[in-house]
């Protein structure tokens, strides 16, 4: 499955990891069923899906609020992301 995956041009490029490095192979072992490989290959994973599962339903179902909602989702992954990007380059420093 590896070889149909696109590559990372940052690590390619540069030598260092993306923000999203990790978040295809996770979602790869998400369809394979490992939950908790996939979280520590890309802790993310979940909430973006959780993310794109509202999104998905919002277009069909509108409700009172649901901007808010999605500002916290989205902000709530941004959070995550950044700061499994951070304690993942702390490790690789040290």
């Amino acid at each position: 499955m590896e070889e149909f995956m696109l590559p990372c041009l940052n690590k390619q490029l540069f030598g260092v990891d993306c923000l999203g490095c990790g978040a295809q192979r996770a979602l790869v072992l998400v369809f394979q069923g490992e939950f908790s490989a996939a979280f520590k290959m890309f802790p993310a994973i979940y909430t973006i899906l959780i993310l794109l599962l509202f999104l998905l339903t919002n277009l069909f179902l509108k409700f009172k609020g649901d901007f808010y909602v999605k500002v916290a989702l989205i902000l709530l992954n941004a959070l995550i992301i950044i700061g499994a990007y951070f304690y993942k380059m702390s490790f690789l420093i040290n």
